[in-house]
């Protein structure tokens, strides 16, 4: 079986934050890097090449492939600050109202700037998407 391509690895977060050269976006993903740590009470590790993740858990697929992959996430995007939100959103539609603007994937939650959101149910939605991934994930 294939590996994931977005392995945990020891580059430095803060050297690949440094490197973001739109500087609002940058200082955003500082502001949600102390917001994950704060919330999951993990360090930042860098995955792949521009994912900084959170704490970990090990899935298996119903194929029986083991992978292992973190609590939650960002990634700041060009277009967009990206947020993993690993439990999707089906329970959250009541924060989702009112965390301003944004836009969600699968388990992504898309936002252009830190500014549109309110950062009090941005941080409520992270810690109950950690608490749901730690309970269904021993």
């Amino acid at each position: 079986m294939a590996e994931l391509k977005t392995q945990r690895n020891d580059k430095n977060v803060e050297d690949f934050l440094n490197t973001v050269s739109d500087e609002k976006k940058r200082t955003d993903s500082f502001t949600i890097l102390e917001l994950m740590e704060d919330v999951t009470g993990s360090e930042a590790e860098m995955w792949g090449d521009s994912i900084i993740g959170f704490g970990s858990y090990h899935y298996k697929y119903a194929s029986g492939r083991n992978a292992e992959w973190f609590l939650t996430g960002f990634s700041p995007r060009k277009q967009n600050l990206t947020l993993y939100i690993m439990s999707g959103f089906d329970e959250y539609d009541e924060l989702l109202q009112k965390l301003g603007k944004h836009s969600t994937g699968k388990s992504c939650l898309y936002v252009k700037r830190l500014e549109d959101v309110d950062q009090d149910v941005l941080r409520d939605l992270v810690s109950k998407s950690v608490e749901h991934m730690k309970e269904t994930n021993p």
